[in-house]
């Protein structure tokens, strides 16, 4: 079985692993107008991964958590934050913090830096946003950089985890867009991109089409359609 990445629409991702471990990444379901409706009520789910605070990453994490009583890893004041709107209080087991891995079954899991703001719905403090790697034991490593701009140590996140396929953000506005989204693949050197939060609302502007041009020689684009699996 080979591992697959699905886009869910925004900045909802579903990584199933080659030994059929599902992870969903900032599982925005509910209230999503780019989610197809048959992602919004999941068979399955192993691991929850929440990259920061903001609602439309935040999402369906509690009652994906407790339907599945299924692990939910994030940075450690957002943790708290979910624990107390209702998700297994684990002690610090997957609580962690930008550099730090925790493995779940058959994939490591690593928080990274990101550049971007972070608060809950009710305004509590969420720690920073962070981006994650995804390191399955059969399987291509998977960086997903989460809300941020272009930041140089990108360059350090390549080299440490030589992620083969990168998620980026590009819609603009909130994020960063096609152009700086550009830079980040080359600083990463990972030789597939897939990009995300886009086209969910009018004010998130940036295209694939648009990012298409601008990506170093030899990266390969994959821009799926909301709810289509890309076989890594």
């Amino acid at each position: 079985m080979a591992t697959t990445l699905t886009w869910l629409g925004h900045a909802a991702l579903r990584l199933v692993t080659a030994a059929g471990t599902h992870v969903y990444v900032d599982p925005f379901l509910t209230g999503n107008p780019s989610c197809p409706g048959e992602e919004r009520e999941p068979e399955r789910c192993d691991l929850v991964v929440v990259t920061h605070g903001h609602g439309d990453h935040v999402g369906d994490t509690v009652p994906l958590g407790n339907r599945f009583s299924c692990p939910i890893v994030a940075q450690v004041e957002l943790r708290r934050w979910l624990v107390a709107q209702g998700a297994s209080d684990d002690g610090m087991a997957h609580s962690i913090n930008k550099g730090g891995s925790v493995r779940l079954g058959d994939v490591v899991v690593t928080l990274t830096h990101a550049q971007h703001s972070s608060s809950t719905a009710d305004g509590t403090y969420a720690g920073e946003s962070c981006g994650v790697v995804l390191q399955p034991d059969d399987g291509p490593t998977v960086y997903v950089a989460g809300d941020t701009n272009v930041f140089g140590d990108m360059a350090l996140i390549g080299r440490i985890y030589r992620p083969e396929v990168a998620v980026l953000p590009i819609g603009d506005h909130f994020t960063m867009g096609p152009r700086e989204a550009a830079v980040a693949a080359e600083l990463v050197g990972a030789s597939r991109v897939v990009p995300c939060h886009y086209g969910t609302f009018p004010i998130l502007s940036g295209t694939p089409e648009a990012l298409r041009p601008l990506l170093p020689a030899g990266v390969e684009l994959l821009a799926p359609a909301p709810g289509e699996p890309l076989h890594l």
